[in-house]
This record gives C-alpha cells, sequence and structure tokens, in this order.
C-alpha cells in the first residue's frame, strides 16, 4: 500500500438511512481519528431526519452534484458542485433535496467523534417496522453530541 491510499474493503459499503446513503472514505478507524470523510446522497424529495448542531464538531461540505439545500441557524444556502459551506459546531442546520435530481456532497467532521458507527446507530434506529422511537433517535444523537432543534 502506498502512503495516502487506503485498502478498497467494506468501507465502500454505503450506509443507509432510511432514503440517505453514506459513503465513507475515511472512518474513525482509519489515522488519527481526528477526520471523517464521507459521500452524502440525498435523493430527490428526502431530508435529513432531525435539525441538529454539533457540540464538539466543525462540518465541511462540498458539492459533488446536483443542488443540495442547506439552512444554518435560519439561513438557506444551496450547495451546488464546486460550492463549499462550512458549519461551525454549534450552528443549527438542516439538509434537504428539493430538486428533482439526486444531490450528491463530500462531507468533512472535525473532530472524527460522528463517524461511521453514529451513522449506522441512526440507521438501525430509523430503519425498522414503523416508525422511529424519537426517543431512541434523540438518544443516539446526544452520546455522538448532536444536539436536536
Amino acid at each position: 500500500m502506498r502512503v495516502g491510499m487506503l485498502p478498497s474493503n467494506s468501507m465502500n459499503e454505503p450506509v443507509r438511512i432510511g432514503a440517505l446513503e453514506l459513503t465513507f472514505h475515511l472512518d474513525e478507524t482509519q489515522g488519527s481519528g481526528d477526520v471523517i470523510i464521507f459521500d452524502f446522497l440525498i435523493p430527490p424529495g428526502a431530508r435529513v431526519p432531525e435539525p441538529h448542531f454539533h457540540r464538539d464538531v466543525d462540518e465541511f461540505l462540498y458539492g459533488l452534484e446536483g443542488v443540495m439545500t442547506s439552512t444554518v441557524d435560519g439561513t438557506v444556502r444551496e450547495v451546488r458542485p464546486g460550492e463549499t459551506l462550512f458549519i461551525p459546531r454549534g450552528q443549527m442546520h438542516h439538509h434537504t433535496n428539493l430538486s428533482d435530481k439526486p444531490a450528491k456532497a463530500l462531507v468533512t467532521l472535525n473532530p472524527g467523534t460522528i463517524g461511521k458507527r453514529y451513522f449506522e446507530e441512526i440507521g438501525a434506529a430509523v430503519g425498522g417496522p414503523g416508525k422511529p422511537d424519537p426517543a431512541v433517535v434523540k438518544a443516539v444523537m446526544e452520546r455522538y453530541g448532536l444536539i436536536t432543534a
């Protein structure tokens, strides 16, 4: 393996949270654990389930395809291919896709405390039969430092 190259393995298997899909390039088990990087695919009409803020983590998005609509502390911003959005820790935010085409962004979280395990747990909490239990979802989010509105 060359320096800077990561092995191809189950890292490339997407994590699904309802209609959302995350494909990890770097998770909490690799490198220093200080950064998480993943592709974030939002199908048409889908949205992140809960407006929230990160207590200890900054979020950076780089638009890859389509148009992701992000609301940060009440300000709506469309992220298109080649555009960026920085969300400092503590700022309430929410992402959605209001278009009729998929939206995709490369997301970086620093430090890497909200990693692949978090998204797998949330996926399991919302993926069961019937409506998700809001108390369970909130408990998972809070354990990883995500605070809901």
